[in-house]
């Protein structure tokens, strides 16, 4: 007997890192069913028995199917889009560009045709160019197509200010803008630390290496785990757009 995925569900495609975790993430905070796809036969099956494998110990009352077809993907609420190849050392994010695109026209159309009520969550690098294009080829509003990226480069400054002032993470606000990548403009003139400014607190130099830590989060870890780029961290921040949209937490 095959499990029966209710409504509202969340599809993410791409059965990877991020993808996973990502799935993992959002049945154990009890969020929403989800339909795991990718092309890889076997892969996201095998995950998801995994994840369900897991649910009794976990305590969550979550269910996830495991896809190599697009067709299963009807209905979802939110379609998360992980898919495409990571970065290595020594790439930036625009070295995936031609690549990632041809997979991101293909997940589109496929996401127009099976999901075209749904909201769009890009998480694929180059990802302000991946969200555009997806904007693009799915014909959607633009008020449903999103890039994940404006919640992790927060996230990643939050945690760098907190680490250097001991504290704990949830008590620093921040204040990241532009795009995901060197052009990002991380804003210490707007982010605190419980409540007071970080400019009051954090010497002038140590902030701008901060800023410039936080400009090359992504490649930090890339640099460290040498076979692929970040993803619990990503992970996190896609759970958090799905939370906000799910729950209307406007």
């Amino acid at each position: 007997m095959s499990l029966k995925i209710r409504k509202p569900f969340v599809a993410v495609i791409g059965a990877g890192q991020v993808g996973a975790t990502t799935a993992q993430r959002l049945l154990e905070k009890n969020l929403c069913d989800v339909v795991l796809f990718d092309v890889v036969e076997g892969m996201p099956q095998g995950k998801a028995l995994d994840l369900m494998e897991a649910a009794p110990v976990e305590g969550h009352d979550r269910r996830i199917i495991g896809t190599n077809q697009y067709k299963d993907i009807e209905g979802a609420e939110i379609v998360v889009v992980t898919a495409g190849l990571p970065r290595k050392p020594g790439m930036t994010r625009e070295d995936l560009l031609s690549l990632n695109a041809k997979i991101i026209k293909d997940v589109a159309a496929n996401i127009k045709n099976y999901a075209p009520d749904s909201k769009v969550i890009i998480v694929t690098n180059p990802l302000d160019i991946m969200t555009h294009l997806a904007f693009k080829a799915t014909g959607f509003p633009a008020n449903r197509v999103f890039g994940m990226a404006g919640v992790l480069d927060t996230a990643r400054m939050r945690y760098f200010i907190a680490e250097r002032l001991d504290l704990i993470p949830r008590e620093i606000d921040a204040v990241v803008l532009g795009g995901h990548g060197d052009l990002m403009v991380p804003v210490s003139s707007q982010s605190k630390a419980q409540g007071k400014s970080v400019k009051q607190l954090i010497p002038a130099e140590e902030l701008a290496k901060i800023e410039q830590r936080t400009r090359d989060g992504g490649a930090e870890i890339v640099a460290l785990l040498k076979t692929g780029s970040a993803f619990y961290a990503p992970a996190s921040s896609v759970c958090e757009m799905v939370k906000s949209i799910l729950k209307n937490e406007k």
